[in-house]
């Protein structure tokens, strides 16, 4: 099984994250994790601070002469804003100074729900772990489980479908032609007609001192039939996958497919009808079963069924306004306007970066559950047999 874990604070000296499970034998470089975690940073309405941190991640375990070796890889990426905070965010009792303690809580962040819980009288405490800043080690993860189903031939690709209420059209274009068209976009979106109308849209929220939140959708090609299980909850994958794009800070939404449009429609309407075509073996594809509609979003009964897997999450507007809301100080219990903590308009086109990440690290996660090895030529030989048994099913 694929686990990690990741740690730091936003303002701290940096933030790591360690994953086990990666198998030997698969090339991983540095390079290629960087331009992830600087399409995390890009996009149209992001703010100052992506000014300050040009994310670069360094490769501390795990990983000898551009392979992994089997052991756990550590990841890292450190903050450079840390020179200005390393007495503010010391970890040594010296450094204490309760005269900049943080005691105002901003509406819509985990500020006053975490204090009360962890017993804090400083926001700083709260803030600090539960920021997106948390996210850039997401998807520094996320970039090794892709290089990962890479090299099964599975893809990962996010996408911005809507903002503001303007939806991007897909026209019937392929995976391929869209992954081309959102790597050109500011928005991270295939449709230039509907991205004008996005900018356009945040240009006039941000005059307004407001913030825009938007879908994004994440599309996963190539992935096997039998990934996931039926047989318990938490081993079916649409529950995984369900619960690793909800975890994305501001995400308050998640669907699978056609997702909350099957409430509006008939049975006859949505699922999708099965066929059988022999040539199609002769064509490379892994079985003669096919689906000519993907209302299910790839996966039925929890387990993928070879079409193209399709999730979809809501992202709420940042809470932070330039046109504050109220709020009331956590000591004096006086009303106040919610300060700035950071200055994004929009970081729609971040979160869907961060939903492909967290979206690869399950799909690869249950991938080597299926046909785990120690090595990648294990994995491999595993999996090659699979496809044998599928071809002739």
């Amino acid at each position: 099984m694929l686990r990690y874990l990741t740690a730091g604070e936003s303002h701290g000296p940096q933030l790591t994250a360690i994953i086990e499970g990666i198998p030997a034998g698969l090339k991983i470089s540095e390079e290629t994790i960087n331009v992830d975690l600087a399409r995390r940073q890009g996009g149209y309405g992001r703010g100052g601070r992506m000014l300050i941190e040009k994310d670069q991640v360094q490769i501390l375990s795990g990983v000898r002469w551009g392979e992994t070796i089997g052991s756990p890889v550590t990841l890292c990426v450190v903050n450079r804003d840390w020179v200005n905070w390393q007495e503010k965010m010391s970890p040594h009792e010296r450094h204490r100074d309760d005269k900049i303690r943080v005691t105002r809580s901003r509406p819509g962040h985990a500020d006053l729900s975490g204090a009360m819980k962890y017993n804090h009288r400083d926001v700083r405490n709260i803030l600090e772990r539960s920021s997106a800043r948390e996210t850039a080690m997401r998807v520094a993860v996320g970039s090794v489980a892709r290089a990962f189903l890479a090299s099964f031939g599975a893809t990962v690709s996010g996408f911005v479908v809507e903002l503001g209420g303007i939806k991007a059209e897909r026209r019937g274009l392929s995976s391929d032609r869209l992954r081309e068209l959102a790597a050109k976009s500011e928005l991270a979106t295939y449709d230039p007609e509907a991205e004008a109308r996005m900018k356009a849209f945040i240009d006039s929220v941000k005059d307004a001192g407001d913030t825009a939140g938007g879908v994004v959708e994440v599309v996963v090609t190539g992935a096997p039939v039998g990934l996931g299980s039926h047989v318990q909850w938490d081993r079916k994958l649409d529950a995984r996958l369900a619960m690793a794009v909800m975890s994305i800070q501001a995400i308050k939404g998640v669907e699978i497919g056609l997702g909350f449009e099957t409430a509006r429609r008939p049975g006859s309407q949505v699922h999708d009808e099965i066929y059988f075509d022999s040539s199609r073996i002769a064509h490379g594809e892994a079985t003669g079963f096919f689906r000519k509609t993907n209302n299910a979003g790839g996966i039925e009964g929890g387990i993928t069924n070879g079409e193209e897997i399709v999730i979809r999450a809501a992202m709420k507007p940042i809470p932070t306004l330039y046109k504050p809301l109220s709020s009331v100080d956590m000591l004096t219990k006086e009303p106040f306007e919610a300060t700035v903590e950071r200055s994004d308009v929009c970081a729609v086109p971040a979160a869907a970066v961060v939903a492909e990440s967290v979206v690869a690290i399950e799909i690869a996660n249950a991938f080597l559950e299926k046909f785990g090895g120690d090595s990648l030529a294990e994995i491999r030989r595993n999996y090659d047999g699979y496809l044998d048994y599928l071809r002739s099913f």
